[in-house]
C-alpha cells in the first residue's frame, strides 16, 4: 500500500508517555459506539473521566494505558523495541478514520496498533470491564480504522521473513514475521482476554485491507481469550503460520471469512461462534473457515494444520439468501461455504456445528496442480472430521475445483452428519440461530438437538463468551 509517511516516524520514551499520560481538557464520554457500548470501568476510573490522549508514530519503551483514559490511535501505531504496552481492565482505544486511495491519491492508513517481533501487548479485560478497540467515529462503518496486529517469531512456511498482509512501503518499524531466523514456536507476544474489537478492517486500497486480528508468526506462549472481532470489513480472524492457541473466539458480521488460516499455521480454535452478516457479502466470497498452505498449495512445510474443536458457523436463513451473487456492498457480493479448505491445507474439526450455507464443508482440490492435496491428505487420514453436525442447501460435505464445481462426497468414519434441508435448523436445532435480536442463548443446541444428544457441543459459561461480549 503506497501510504504517506506517519507525521511522527520515531518518538521519544518520554514524548511518548507525555501523549499517553497527558491529561486533555476534552472529555469524549460516548456511552455507546452505534448501539454497541463502549463506556466501562477499570481500575483507574470509568473511561474518559480523566481526558483523552492521541498516539501516533513508534512506542519504544514500556507504558501503561489507563482505564479512565480514552485513546486515539492517529494512524499506524507501531510497539517495538521489545517494549511491553500494557493496558489496563475497561479501558477504550479508538482508530481515527483514515482516507482510502482515490485517483492519484494512495490515501492515507485509519488508526491501528501493530505489535512487532519482541515486543508485546497485554490487554487483559474481565468479563465485567472489557478492554474495547473501536471507531472514533461517531456513527462507525465497518472499516473505520486499521484493527489489531500481533507479530512473532513462530514458524511459518514462508521461506524468508516477510511484511505482514496489510502493510508495504517503508513503515517506521519492522513489520515482518517469519523465515528460518524466526523459530520460536513458544514465542510470547502478550495476552488478549476479554478484548472486543469493532469497525476494523481498514481498505487502504482494492484488496488491500488490515483484518479486525491478524495474528502473524505468533507463538503458543501467547494468551488468546475471550476475545469478539465486530463487523471487520476483511476477516475477523487470520492466522498466518504460528502456534498460538485461541479460545472463546466471537467472530460477527465479518465482510470476509470468519477465521482465516494460512502459511504454516498450527495451533488449535477452541469454543469459536461465527455468525455471517445478514446485510453483506464479500467480492471473493464470504466464508466461516478459509485455510491454505500458501496461496499455490506449495508442498512447504510446516504445513497449515490447524485443529478446530467446539466451533458453531451459522450462515443465513435460507437457500435464497445464501445464493446472492449481487450483494452490498460491491454489487458483486456472495456467500462460499461454511469450511473452505483448500491448497494443501490439512485439518483437524471436531465436535463442530455448521448451517446456512450452500456448502458445509468443502474440500478444495485445484491446488496444487498435481501431486497431494486437501482432499488427498483427508482420504489418507492426516487430516480428520470427527463428530461433526453440517447442514447445506446443496451438499453439507463436498469436493469443488474452480469455486464453481461441486460434488458430493462421504465423509470417512460414521461420526460426521450431514442434512440437507430447506430449514436449516430442523436437525440442528440451535435456539434462534437467525434471530434479528442477537444472543449467546440463541447459538446453543436445545434438547431434541442431534448434536446436544451426542454431546457434540456443551451449554453453560463454558462456551464462546461466558456472558461478558454483546453480539
Amino acid at each position: 500500500m503506497n501510504k504517506k509517511p506517519l507525521a511522527v516516524t520515531l518518538v521519544s520514551a518520554a514524548t511518548v508517555l507525555g501523549m499517553l499520560l497527558g491529561t486533555s481538557c476534552k472529555k469524549d464520554n460516548n456511552v455507546v459506539n452505534n448501539d454497541r457500548a463502549v463506556v466501562a470501568g477499570g481500575p483507574s476510573g470509568a473511561s474518559g473521566t480523566c481526558g483523552d490522549s492521541t498516539i501516533t508514530g513508534v512506542i519504544t519503551s514500556n507504558i501503561t494505558l489507563k482505564s479512565c483514559k480514552i485513546y486515539k490511535l492517529d494512524g499506524l501505531v507501531y510497539v517495538a523495541n521489545n517494549a511491553v504496552v500494557t493496558v489496563e481492565a475497561g479501558t477504550v482505544i479508538k482508530g481515527i478514520k483514515g482516507v482510502p486511495a482515490s485517483g492519484t491519491n494512495p490515501g492515507t492508513p485509519g488508526g491501528g496498533l501493530i505489535v512487532t517481533r519482541g515486543a508485546k501487548l497485554i490487554a487483559d479485560g474481565t468479563a465485567t470491564d472489557p478492554i474495547i478497540f473501536t471507531s472514533n467515529e461517531a456513527a462507525p462503518q465497518s472499516g473505520d480504522w486499521g484493527g489489531l496486529v500481533l507479530l512473532g517469531k513462530a514458524p511459518t512456511n514462508h521461506a524468508a521473513a516477510v511484511t505482514v498482509e496489510g502493510i508495504t512501503g517503508t513503515p517506521p518499524a519492522d513489520a515482518t514475521y517469519g523465515g528460518p531466523a524466526n523459530n520460536v514456536p513458544a514465542d510470547n507476544s502478550g495476552t488478549l482476554r476479554y478484548v472486543r474489537i469493532q469497525y476494523a478492517g481498514y481498505e487502504l486500497s482494492t484488496d488491500n485491507e488490515l483484518n479486525g486480528l491478524t495474528l502473524a508468526g505468533v507463538g503458543s506462549n501467547t494468551i488468546i481469550d475471550y476475545v469478539e472481532v465486530y463487523k471487520s470489513k476483511d476477516d475477523a480472524f487470520e492466522f498466518f503460520g504460528g502456534t498460538v492457541n485461541a479460545s472463546h473466539l466471537l467472530a460477527i458480521d465479518a465482510l470476509d471469512d470468519m477465521f482465516d488460516t494460512d502459511n504454516g499455521y498450527s495451533g488449535t480454535i477452541s469454543y469459536a461462534l461465527g455468525v455471517s452478516d445478514p446485510n453483506r457479502a464479500d467480492k471473493s466470497q464470504s466464508n466461516g473457515f478459509e485455510s491454505d498452505n500458501n496461496a499455490n498449495g506449495d508442498a512447504v512445510t510446516p504445513y497449515t494444520h490447524p485443529t478446530y474443536n467446539n466451533v458453531t458457523i451459522i450462515g443465513q436463513p435460507n437457500a435464497t439468501a445464501a445464493s446472492i451473487t449481487n450483494g452490498l456492498p460491491s454489487g458483486t457480493g456472495k456467500y462460499g461455504r461454511a469450511a473452505h479448505l483448500r491448497r494443501n491445507a490439512e485439518f483437524a474439526v471436531n465436535n463442530s456445528i455448521f448451517l446456512g450455507f450452500n456448502y458445509g464443508i468443502s474440500l478444495d482440490t485445484q491446488k496444487p496442480a498435481s501431486g497431494a492435496n486437501t482432499k488427498t491428505k483427508y482420504d489418507a487420514g492426516t487430516s480428520t472430521l470427527t463428530n461433526n453436525y453440517v447442514h447445506a442447501y446443496v451438499y453439507p460435505f463436498s469436493t469443488e475445483i474452480n469455486f464453481t464445481s461441486f460434488a458430493a462426497f462421504t465423509p470417512l468414519g460414521t461420526t460426521n452428519k450431514g442434512y440437507i434441508n430447506a430449514d436449516p435448523n430442523a436437525n440442528i436445532k440451535l435456539a434462534a440461530p437467525f434471530a434479528a435480536t442477537r444472543a449467546i442463548s440463541n447459538y446453543i443446541p436445545q434438547t431434541l438437538s442431534v448434536a446436544k444428544a451426542a454431546g457434540a457441543f456443551p451449554t453453560g459459561n463454558t462456551t464462546w463468551a461466558n456472558g461478558w461480549t454483546i453480539l
